[in-house]
């Protein structure tokens, strides 16, 4: 006869378990605001990924993502995922990028994360377009610097939303490359325009 006499595990009470905010954050947004969270990818490996409220819009799993400049365009109003797209800034051709940017409509929210290099076919009218969605380190952007940013179309002060980091051999993380970036954060969404 075998008798086995042991305590039954409890499940851990919810008040302990951490609470999960979205994409990850560790306390809620208030209201009309979006939580975020963008990751650059890590040297030319690992993917970078744009989440929006509890949503990935941008990542290696959802096949979206490529060398250079990975875009997620969202209604600022609504909250909207209006595109993402790819640009090789290697490789490709910068006009595309700028056919991309240069239409925006007042109030739309970029989300830009980088993988591998994001610099090297960035031309001044680029980089013109980036300050004017906010960002303050693209002028400074160079080859293969990580950059993850959060800018609006009619932004009138430069985005508290960006990082750089800055590619050298003395400080790289990786043989050749810088660390990713991670960057989250609330996003007010903004009032319909009166009409």
């Amino acid at each position: 006869l075998f008798i086995c006499s042991g305590t039954k595990a409890e499940p851990t009470p919810p008040e302990t378990r951490p609470r999960r905010h979205k994409c990850g954050l560790s306390a809620p947004c208030p209201p009309k605001h979006l939580a975020f969270r963008l990751v650059s990818g890590a040297a030319n490996v690992i993917g970078p990924k744009i989440c929006l409220e509890d949503k990935i819009l941008v990542s290696s799993v959802r096949n979206n993502v490529g060398r250079g400049l990975n875009i997620a365009l969202v209604n600022g109003v609504t909250g909207e995922l209006l595109a993402t797209k790819n640009f090789d800034m290697w490789a490709g051709d910068v006009s595309d990028l700028l056919k991309f940017l240069r239409p925006l409509h007042e109030g739309t929210l970029v989300f830009v994360a980088s993988f591998d290099d994001a610099a090297t076919k960035m031309n001044d009218e680029a980089r013109r377009l980036f300050e004017e969605l906010g960002s303050s380190a693209v002028k400074e952007l160079a080859f293969r610097d990580s950059w993850v940013f959060v800018g609006a179309k009619g932004i009138e002060n430069k985005s508290p939303f960006e990082q750089r980091m800055k590619n050298s051999k003395n400080s790289n993380k990786y043989e050749g490359w810088p660390e990713s970036l991670e960057m989250d954060g609330c996003i007010p969404l903004r009032p319909p325009l009166e009409a």
